[in-house]
């Protein structure tokens, strides 16, 4: 009798890459959560072409966000864990991604990473036609993320 073994790797979702960067920082506050989620997807697209997590990263007016995570810790400053998410799953290969981005933008504030955003191209494509502080969930495209950060 044969035996097949299949080797599935589990799909990584946003709150799984989000309880790996919590575990790390031990806390962090929502805001910057959420950039360097931003960071790591599009640093996933540049270096293992591929996306990180499923989800979709809206341009708000105070930078990128996951709306999924968002609603799950909704009117929490600091985050200590995200109880839903696996940091497990990741593989070594998506953790040294995130390790990466957390190496360079971890230490950064939070109103730091959000003028950063600011000023790049894929969060300003997603808001055009919006005003600075006006409310929007104009989708990142991955592409965008992909074109701009690979160029750098």
């Amino acid at each position: 009798m044969n035996q097949y073994i299949y080797n599935v790797e589990q799909k990584v979702t946003v709150f799984d890459v989000a309880s790996y960067i919590v575990k790390k920082l031990k806390s962090i506050t929502t805001m910057k959560l959420h950039k360097l989620l931003y960071y790591s997807q599009a640093w996933s697209l540049v270096w293992d072409e591929t996306e990180l997590f499923s989800e979709k990263i809206e341009a708000w007016a105070n930078g990128p966000v996951v709306k999924e995570l968002f609603d799950f810790h909704r009117g929490q400053y600091m985050i200590y864990n995200v109880s839903i998410g696996n940091a497990n799953i990741l593989t070594t290969n998506q953790k040294e991604t995130v390790d990466s981005v957390i190496d360079f933008y971890g230490d950064k504030s939070s109103q730091w990473l959000i003028q950063l955003t600011h000023m790049e191209d894929p969060w300003k494509e997603a808001r055009h036609g919006l005003a600075q502080n006006e409310r929007g969930n104009n989708v990142i495209s991955l592409a965008s993320m992909a074109n701009y950060y690979s160029s750098l």
